[in-house]
């Protein structure tokens, strides 16, 4: 073949070849531009999260909405095969869980390095981007209706006035659950929390699925009152809602939801630049400019509406080693033991 062919030759298939490079090139750019999401935060507050990080960084995110139980046994079944790139949400103790069973992998960029001991992982395997303590909230207008008081502690809502009143969710499916009879068996010693939340189950309505299922019973007057994390009853009173938070005089424990990246994620990169965004000072500052009502764990980011600070709340301090390596253990107990008195 003559040189002059030769050339012709090599210029027909660099023309044939372009598309398909081009092509090429625009799906692994659409790759590398997306990150998939299990997230254990409620569904409105994640879309905020997640449509401010996609407004600020390019990557779309995509998510699936599930409860901290239900997430970790996803997880557990596509280990072979995963499907999300990040688990977003639940309380730090499934993050553990989900560390132990071998279904994460470590990052440590970003501001990793400067985050309190309290929210992260050591070897990087998780960190939590926000906190919210436990707390009641009441329906102002359904206890006036029943002339019942306005409970002030734990041993309050045993009152007999609150008969089929209270919901709360369900350790069986919620992290939120896990957290009050963790905290409750810390603050009571565990025989005497049990006795407690038995003696608490004629008052309990109903145990909800989700852990913010409460909030929207007690906001519309389903029941008189309610427990979970604070975020949705703060949302709810700025909407106009004739509900009040009490956070009980014994003490709380709070939630430091984590996020870890799932081991063999197909879009690595996207989620390591979604873990270190939720922990940015922009990140954070997305909690109150969204109305998430999220408590920030890095100092200096403004507070939403009606959230007292979180250090002048009485908290109780536990484990979330001690939490995770107790959790099965604990809600068999709660459901051979308090889930039949209901």
């Amino acid at each position: 073949m003559s040189l002059r062919n030769r050339i012709v030759a090599l210029a027909l298939v660099l023309i044939l070849a372009s598309p398909m490079a081009f092509a090429m090139g625009d799906k692994e750019g659409k790759e590398a531009k997306t990150v998939i999401v299990y997230s254990s935060v409620d569904e409105a507050n994640a879309k905020k999260i997640l449509d401010a990080f996609t407004a600020d960084t390019g990557i779309t995110a995509q998510f699936v909405h599930l409860s901290s139980g239900p997430a970790l046994a996803r997880l557990k079944a596509e280990s072979a095969n995963p499907q999300a790139d990040v688990w977003m949400g639940a309380p730090s103790e499934n993050h553990i869980s989900a560390k132990t069973d071998g279904l994460t992998q470590p990052h440590k960029g970003g501001n990793f390095s400067s985050l309190a001991p309290e929210f992260k992982d050591p070897d990087g395997y998780w960190r939590s981007f926000y906190m919210n303590p436990m707390a009641i909230a009441v329906n102002k207008d359904i206890l006036a209706r029943m002339g019942a008081p306005v409970p002030k502690s734990w041993n309050d809502l045993l009152n007999p006035a609150y008969k089929g009143q209270i919901q709360m969710p369900s350790p069986q499916s919620s992290g939120t659950a896990y957290n009050i009879i963790a905290s409750l068996v810390k603050l009571m010693g565990e025989d005497k929390a049990f006795e407690y939340l038995k003696k608490l189950g004629p008052n309990v309505q109903t145990y909800t699925s989700s852990g913010t299922g409460p909030s929207k019973g007690v906001s519309v007057g389903q029941c008189a009152i309610a427990l979970q994390f604070t975020p949705a009853f703060f949302e709810f009173i700025d909407q106009g809602f004739p509900m009040e938070v009490i956070f009980p005089s014994e003490g709380v424990w709070f939630e430091a939801p984590g996020v870890s990246i799932v081991k063999g994620a197909r879009n690595p990169k996207t989620a390591e630049a979604l873990v270190e965004w939720l922990t940015s000072p922009k990140g954070q500052a997305v909690f109150t400019e969204a109305k998430t009502y999220f408590y920030p764990i890095i100092p200096g980011v403004k507070l939403g509406a009606g959230m007292p600070a979180f250090k002048s709340l009485k908290t109780i301090a536990v484990d979330p080693l001690w939490a995770a390596a107790e959790k099965k253990r604990l809600v068999d107990r709660w459901v051979a033991e308090v889930l039949p008195v209901k």
